[in-house]
């Protein structure tokens, strides 16, 4: 469960409270936003064509079908990351504000060049982490980058970029027998508020491989862990619950057994 699941639970969480929103797939050469989105059939122009004067912004635009405020904008998979350039990607945000209530950087991992436009402009930003040390330290890192390489760091008397973290993959049976670090250890390291807690759950991948965010799955723990992350974001007191991981079927239990 990483940061493309996150930005499509988090822009559909948004959208279905009636802010008009887009998310944006960073990850040129590597685009699954719109695989998640469940868009991948509608994808003609992508951002990398708006970016180069190919396509205007709105011929590349696809409004999703479950949710009337939310839209998504492709990259493309064959390009190379260089083909975004911070006078482009600016462009193409200041365009979007005019419109959208909240537009959505679905950032790749690493610090490469899609990552760093991706936060460069940010107003706000999620840091996605799972309970393990390797990826709590490339989270640190990444706050290192959003206190010194962003354009509200760049500018004199600008507050900095307000971080947020999410963790998720959270297994409260690995804590317990202390395989996972525990929340308080990896808010110790990140000194950030916490978002949110998305525990371990099957749903997550079922939702992805049908194109789904995970928010629109009602009865699922992870589903309601970020809806509660989305109403922490837009300014609401929600109480963080750590939610017990849900236990597998039957017969996923069974194929475990004979696999």
């Amino acid at each position: 469960m990483g940061k493309t699941t996150t930005s499509a639970a988090i822009s559909a969480g948004l959208a279905k409270r009636g802010l008009k929103t887009v998310v944006i797939d960073f990850d040129v050469g590597l685009r699954n936003l719109d695989l998640i989105m469940g868009c991948e059939r509608r994808v003609v122009f992508d951002f990398i064509n708006v970016i180069q004067g190919d396509a205007k912004l709105k011929q590349a635009l696809i409004r999703d079908k479950r949710l009337d405020n939310l839209w998504v904008l492709p990259t493309s998979q064959t390009r190379d990351k260089d083909a975004l350039s911070r006078e482009g990607v600016e462009k193409v945000l200041d365009e979007l504000k005019k419109e959208f209530d909240y537009i959505v950087c679905d950032s790749p991992a690493g610090i490469e060049k899609g990552a760093q436009l991706a936060m460069y402009f940010a107003d706000e930003a999620i840091v996605v982490t799972n309970p393990e040390v390797s990826s709590v330290r490339d989270s640190d890192r990444v706050l290192g980058l959003l206190n010194s390489r962003t354009r509200r760091a760049e500018q004199s008397g600008q507050e900095p970029v307000k971080a947020h973290a999410l963790l998720t993959r959270y297994d409260t049976g690995r804590v317990a027998r202390g395989e996972m670090m525990t929340v308080e250890d990896v808010l110790e390291i990140l000194a950030i508020p916490l978002l949110g807690v998305i525990p371990e759950s099957p749903a997550v991948l079922r939702a992805s491989n049908v194109g789904t965010p995970i928010v629109l799955d009602e009865p699922s723990k992870a589903g309601a862990a970020y809806e509660d992350a989305v109403a922490r974001l837009v300014g609401e007191q929600v109480e963080i619950r750590i939610e017990p991981n849900e236990r597998p079927g039957f017969f996923q239990r069974l194929f475990k057994r004979t696999a």
